[in-house]
């Protein structure tokens, strides 16, 4: 009986880490992609915390740290990531100019709210190679530098002319949200009046804006990616904390410095929406992104990650 209960139960247990087929990984990786690329022009957040969210950010960082080693393998995988991130950012841009501007805060606490629901699933991935009083204090202190830094520079600072140069340099920016999640490119973006011109650039396939941003990223991207990867590779526990501390202060420094003005009187007459239903919209949608997300990271857990570091 004992023999036969082992046999009964091996099944099992291979069931529970077999991966998902060829067809619908295709299209996990696709919206993962599709998230991701509205994570590149969201305020608040960045395309690096979803690859972080998501699960690939190892793996793009891996990749792009050491580019000749299995490229095709790798070439495979992202190009349903990459195909969704195209999607993600020009619906995301297009979605922008029409409604963005004027409820904001509601669509970024569906984000926000998507964050908090895979929040457990971060923490139990950071701790995965131990975890010590040293990473907590990293994790507390990255919280706090990444919060100040935000509430510091929630004022646009200067309006910058929206020329080759500075599209090249909004590129890099956006490509340092890839490296270092809870780093919000499009928060400098708003800051240097540069974010609604590029949103209308990508909507528009206007290339003199889209091919110095594709140029800047990539150069930032490859720059940086070999100095992550051996910093994941010697201090894993740490890095993680790190970013996780970014993840949590970018993300509650988004209610001060986004959700909570458009409460204000004027940036209410322009929704249309009274106090109570303009913060009902919000928790509703914090709700849901919450629950969505939790659900999704649950899905996740039952097909184990790659060993990347």
């Amino acid at each position: 009986m004992i023999k036969k209960n082992k046999v009964d139960n091996q099944p099992k247990i291979n069931f529970s880490t077999k991966k998902p087929n060829a067809i619908s990984d295709w299209f996990i990786r696709l919206t993962k992609g599709i998230l991701i690329g509205i994570g590149f022009i969201l305020p608040g957040l960045s395309g690096g915390v979803l690859a972080v969210i998501l699960g690939v950010y190892d793996r793009i960082i891996k990749f792009l740290s050491n580019l000749r080693k299995d490229f095709y393998k790798n070439v495979l995988y992202f190009i349903p990531i990459i195909i969704g991130a195209l999607i993600g950012i020009v619906f995301f841009a297009i979605l922008v100019e029409k409604a963005f501007g004027n409820y904001a805060a509601q669509f970024i606490c569906l984000f926000i709210g998507f964050v908090v629901g895979t929040f457990p699933s971060l923490y139990k991935t950071a701790g995965s190679h131990g975890r010590s009083s040293k990473d907590m204090i990293i994790l507390t202190i990255s919280t706090v530098i990444i919060f100040a830094l935000m509430m510091i520079g929630k004022q646009q600072l200067t309006e910058i002319p929206p020329t080759f140069f500075a599209w090249l340099g909004s590129g890099a920016l956006i490509g340092l949200g890839v490296i270092v999640p809870g780093m919000s490119p499009s928060n400098f973006l708003i800051y240097f009046g540069l974010y609604d011109k590029m949103a209308t650039g990508i909507k528009d396939f206007d290339f003199g804006v889209i091919i110095p941003l594709f140029l800047g990223f990539v150069i930032c991207v490859l720059l940086f990616a070999k100095l992550a990867a051996w910093l994941f590779k010697k201090y894993y526990s740490g890095m993680y904390h790190f970013i996780l501390g970014m993840v949590i202060g970018s993300s509650l420094a988004i209610f001060p410095t986004i959700v909570f003005p458009s409460f204000l009187p004027d940036q209410l007459a322009i929704t249309g929406l009274s106090i109570g239903s303009a913060i009902l919209l919000c928790v509703l949608l914090l709700i849901i992104g919450t629950v969505l997300s939790y659900l999704f990271s649950k899905i996740e857990e039952k097909y184990p990650r790659e060993e990347i570091f």
